[in-house]
């Protein structure tokens, strides 16, 4: 490597190595955040697993990822980026290859939690190496390619993992990860120079990570099981996060910021949003394949219309929002998805995909054209410019705790069994109980956005705040992103 950071043209070949290192890295994250879903049912009949063993398959990468996702980025700024995403890209490659091995269901579940830390040390510092590794002058075209690739990687995603289940089988799902690592790792040591926050210091907030982490974990298990006194002891957890966070000096999730009205509205919209599109994606994958009797990849091909229309229009959604302001977006766009939730009623075990599964999935999919950019745009608005890190960080961690807490309360809400997904007759009962339940959600996250949300006054604050990526196909949470920041670092060996 002959480069310092800042210093890489995206013209040049270590430019496009730096790209596709971070693509990789991103990518398999975002990926696993979804593809999962579709290999859900052939898991559980390999493994002879029951409802709960499926719930705890998506939701131990979630609450892994959630609980210390705000920890890995302050690590890489503290000790390098390269070095943590590093770390994180091995660590979840060995994840993967135990998942891909997993004899049992009890070893799957816990390859899965160990995949999600290695997510929480991975993803946050994608963004941050393209920032601290281009020119200024290349930085934004560098940002672009990356967030265009990931979206592509995203949307494709439900359809390869249909693909693989089908294929070579659900195992492949993880295993795939691990030559993608094994890219991913010898370009990043050659290509990509090491570089921090100089104004990282202070302590880790390593308790705070720790409790917020126990919290979600003992109010997840206490709805999958469920066991009233492990929600008890988790809410009682999360009070303690609460309080540790505020007597910290500087502590992982700081209260101060919620001193914005803006950012804590914006979030409960998160909350809402995420939360009904967790319990959507994870309920649907098993809908199409148990009741209407889709192999694999039929499912994931029925799910692309949502992505795809992200990955082409996501860029202007944004740029409508900037000129009309977040809060009809973040009103209309949670309403259509509930519209496209409650279509979803229709798909039973003689739907047709033209007449019943497209229009479901073509309305949600403009409903999240809608509103996730300016959610995005929002929660950078609302907060200073030397914040918006910290914003971001936090908003995609609720959006993903939201998700964890939706796939472990929804089928006890819908009243599924543990056999529910073995039959067609019962899955398809509950799944209509349960999407009007998303739907309601999504109205309660539009009436919070509607009576909450305001525009932010100064043109420049506005246009300060449009994210950086422009293109996001993530459905599990909002993209990350970084304030703008001047980085050190040394160009290494």
């Amino acid at each position: 490597m002959d480069k310092a950071p800042g210093e890489i043209r995206l013209s040049t070949a270590t430019g496009r190595w730096v790209i596709l290192t971070t693509v990789l890295g991103s990518s398999m994250a975002l990926l696993d955040s979804t593809v999962v879903n579709v290999a859900l049912p052939r898991i559980g009949e390999d493994l002879n697993a029951d409802m709960a063993v499926l719930q705890w398959t998506v939701n131990a990468y979630t609450l892994t990822l959630a609980g210390l996702i705000l920890l890995g980025g302050a690590l890489g700024d503290r000790y390098g980026r390269r070095k943590i995403f590093i770390l994180g890209a091995i660590w979840f490659a060995i994840g993967s290859l135990l998942c891909g091995l997993a004899p049992n269901d009890v070893l799957l579940v816990a390859a899965r939690a160990l995949q999600g830390v290695g997510a929480a040390l991975l993803t946050p510092g994608s963004l941050s190496l393209i920032q601290a590794s281009f020119h200024p002058d290349d930085r934004a075209r560098a940002v672009g390619l990356w967030s265009g690739f990931g979206g592509v990687g995203a949307a494709v995603g439900p359809f390869l993992g249909g693909w693989l289940v089908d294929g070579p089988g659900w195992r492949w799902v993880f295993l795939i990860n691990v030559p993608l690592a094994a890219l991913c790792v010898p370009v990043a040591l050659r290509h990509v120079p090491e570089s921090r926050d100089p104004q990282a210091h202070g302590r880790f907030d390593v308790l705070g990570a720790v409790l917020g982490a126990a919290a979600l974990a003992l109010i997840t298990y206490g709805l999958i099981a469920p066991h009233v006194w492990a929600g008890v002891a988790g809410v009682v957890v999360g009070i303690a996060f609460v309080l540790v966070e505020r007597s910290r000096p500087d502590p992982m999730l700081p209260p101060s910021i919620f001193a914005s009205r803006q950012f804590t509205s914006v979030n409960l919209v998160t909350v809402c949003v995420y939360a009904a599109f967790a319990g959507f994606f994870f309920l649907t994958a098993l809908q199409l394949q148990v009741v209407v009797g889709y192999s694999a990849l039929g499912a994931g091909t029925a799910l692309l219309p949502t992505t795809v229309l992200m990955l082409l229009l996501s860029a202007r959604s944004g740029e409508l929002a900037q000129r009309i302001g977040p809060r009809i977006p973040l009103t209309v766009g949670p309403l259509l998805c509930a519209g496209g939730m409650l279509l979803m009623l229709r798909v039973d075990e003689n739907a047709s995909y033209l007449s019943d599964v497209l229009p479901a999935m073509l309305v949600m999919g403009m409903g999240m054209v809608t509103l996730v950019a300016p959610l995005t745009a929002t929660v950078l608005a609302s907060v200073e410019t030397a914040r918006a890190g910290l914003a971001s960080g936090i908003n995609n961690a609720a959006a993903r705790a939201a998700g964890l807490l939706a796939v472990a309360a929804l089928p006890l809400l819908a009243g599924m069994g543990p056999e529910a997904y073995r039959s067609a007759t019962e899955f398809g009962e509950t799944f209509r109980r349960a999407m009007p339940m998303c739907a309601g959600v999504l109205v309660l996250g539009s009436l919070i956005a509607w009576t909450t949300v305001r525009r932010p006054a100064p043109a420049d604050v506005l246009a300060r705040a449009q994210p950086q990526c422009r293109v996001n196909c993530g459905v599990s949470a909002p993209p990350l992103e970084q304030a703008e920041e001047r980085v050190t670092g040394s160009a290494g060996p």
